[in-house]
């Protein structure tokens, strides 16, 4: 059965990092685009950062509210993605979301969550002093 597996998460105090990690089993991540995105309490879903893999695959995105703190990174050995999040603000605190789209859906590492067609159950990020 497919499945999206998201594990890391935690509290962490503003300045720390954590690492998240998104399992996929069932299918095999050549040919999709996994991505990152957060929800919070009274707030627009925010897709955080994007990942390709299969043909020409290996090509990033990220929102510009992460770049330069955030990482996503591949092992396709293992059929999982991560998020390494540093410098971590009180606005990066959501529940994180991996989901994943087919390349039928159009080229390149788009955040349009819309056409992101199976998600984890999330895992929460806390951050606060």
């Amino acid at each position: 059965q497919l499945q999206l597996v998201e594990s890391g998460g935690g509290l962490v105090q503003p300045g720390g990092s954590l690492r998240l990690s998104c399992v996929a089993s069932g299918f095999t991540l050549d040919y999709y685009v996994i991505a990152w995105f957060r929800q919070a309490p009274g707030k627009e879903q925010e897709g955080v950062s994007a990942i390709s893999f299969g043909n020409g695959g290996g090509n990033t995105n990220y929102a510009a509210s992460v770049r330069g703190r955030f990482t996503i990174s591949r092992d396709d050995a293992k059929n999982t993605v991560y998020l390494q999040m540093n410098s971590l603000k009180d606005e990066d605190t959501g529940i994180y979301f991996c989901a994943r789209r087919s390349w039928v859906q159009g080229p390149g590492v788009d955040l349009d969550a819309r056409k992101y067609d199976y998600w984890g159950q999330g895992t929460q990020v806390t951050v606060s002093s």
